[in-house]
């Protein structure tokens, strides 16, 4: 079974194949483990960057792992088609941050809040925070029918989080308040996600 790393080591392999630098944080979404993990840059690849920007190649990077979370994703499996609520694989990056500062348990709807978790909605779908999330790979999850964008696909909180930990949404992914709200803190717009079967 891919380790955290190994799995990191595909997300490298397609920044390379679509010319995109990593960013300074990676989120690595597996959903056979239905897991997240957060990686960051070596400050020893940082001072590489800053001393040699046109020089350093994907190779250059070295990451840490920090973090492996429990996640949730589709109950509908993989998919790319719109319609199809399954989530969407490959490369991500976090386009649009939105809730910052609502307190946790705030339920969204169209990405405003309407409510609380505790008021009367503790089945909400969408809660807590949102990382939209847009894809980078023309024709796979980014345009046309396959468009992760326009499909609304975030990660993000749930009213439920009894069913963090298997397959339980309609193509986002859902962390635990206690996860997601630090992650949200730590990980700037642009930051890459690299979702995967394994």
């Amino acid at each position: 079974m891919p380790t955290p790393s190994s799995t990191f080591e595909n997300f490298l392999l397609a920044c390379k194949t679509h010319g995109i630098v990593p960013t300074r944080f990676g989120l690595v979404v597996n959903i056979a483990n239905q897991s997240v993990s957060l990686f960051e840059k070596s400050f020893a690849s940082l001072r590489l960057c800053v001393k040699n920007p046109n020089l350093a190649t994907v190779t250059d990077y070295r990451y840490r792992h920090v973090k492996k979370f429990r996640c949730s994703t589709s109950r509908f499996g993989t998919s790319q088609i719109a319609g199809s609520n399954g989530t969407p694989l490959g490369l991500h990056r976090i386009v649009k941050k939105i809730g910052g500062g609502w307190p946790v348990g705030t339920v969204f709807k169209s990405r405003k809040p309407i409510g609380d978790t505790w008021q009367g909605r503790p089945n909400a779908k969408v809660t807590t925070r949102i990382l939209w999330l847009e894809g980078l790979e023309p024709g796979f999850n980014r345009g046309g029918n396959v468009d992760s964008y326009s499909r609304y696909i975030y990660i993000h909180g749930t009213g439920d989080e009894t069913t963090i930990g298997r397959p339980a949404s309609c193509g986002c992914i859902h962390l635990a308040a206690n996860d997601l709200i630090p992650l949200f803190d730590k990980l700037p717009v642009g930051t890459l996600v690299w979702i995967a079967e394994h």
